[in-house]
């Protein structure tokens, strides 16, 4: 007998915001498997900690932080080879995914690495997306809207090509571009329709308009919601971070 992969999806960072079913398995777990950068703590695992056994045997998966790309399948590679290797053995392994696994998360590496010779369970997460809109205080999306989630880095042209066929939009991943994606967004007319969150659901929350944002870079953690469709949703006038 083989033990199985766990996905599990802790949420965007309040450990309030952990389902039961991510609660039980981390509480229960002998081995957690969880991302980390090559400086500094562990996000996924900081989330997590206060429900981590004492004695569970602990594998990070040391994922560098920089601008340009990284040999990211090499690492997973690796870390899939010592997780296989623990599957192998019997022991279920239990890897921790900060958001939802299956959205932007780390964990489909491994998934895609190791779901074809071991059994696996993704567990959801509530996801960044949905968090910074309860923030923001204003409805993703509704009815026949089309919503359209878009990476920061990409290009002028195609954000802006994108944006314009959708009535609801997430820009993710804002980071270094958040200058550049404002004075995007001023040109096309939607700064007042944009919400700006960052570190959703953590205590060092910020919540603003758009507009009201006069830093030239913003976390990695950093999302801008607009909504432009039919129903009569707006800002806030202000927020209370």
């Amino acid at each position: 007998m083989t033990g199985t992969l766990y996905g599990i999806g802790l949420g965007p960072g309040d450990p309030d915001l952990m389902t039961l079913k991510a609660h039980r398995l981390i509480s229960s777990a002998r081995v957690i498997a969880y991302p980390a950068p090559d400086t500094g703590p562990s996000f996924a695992r900081s989330i997590a900690a206060r429900f981590i056994p004492e004695g569970a045997r602990e594998i990070p998966i040391i994922v560098p932080m920089r601008v340009d790309r990284f040999p990211a399948r090499e690492i997973y590679n690796k870390a899939a080879v010592e997780i296989a290797a623990t599957l192998e053995n019997g022991e279920d392994v239990i890897t921790l995914c900060e958001g939802d696994p299956f959205f932007y998360g780390s964990f489909m590496y491994l998934y895609e690495r190791l779901s074809e010779r071991f059994a696996c369970e993704v567990v959801p997460g509530v996801t960044s997306l949905t968090a910074c809109a309860a923030q923001l205080r204003r409805p993703l999306t509704a009815r026949t809207d089309v919503m359209t989630v878009i990476p920061g880095p990409l290009p002028d042209g195609e954000i802006r090509e994108k944006v314009e066929a959708a009535q609801a939009v997430a820009i993710m991943k804002v980071g270094r571009h958040v200058k550049r994606l404002k004075a995007l967004l001023a040109d096309m007319g939607l700064l007042e329709h944009a919400g700006y969150v960052e570190r959703a659901s953590l205590p060092e929350q910020q919540v603003h308009r758009l507009a009201d944002v006069t830093s030239e870079t913003a976390p990695y953690f950093s999302m801008i919601l607009i909504y432009k469709g039919d129903e009569a949703w707006t800002l806030p006038p202000s927020f209370s971070s």
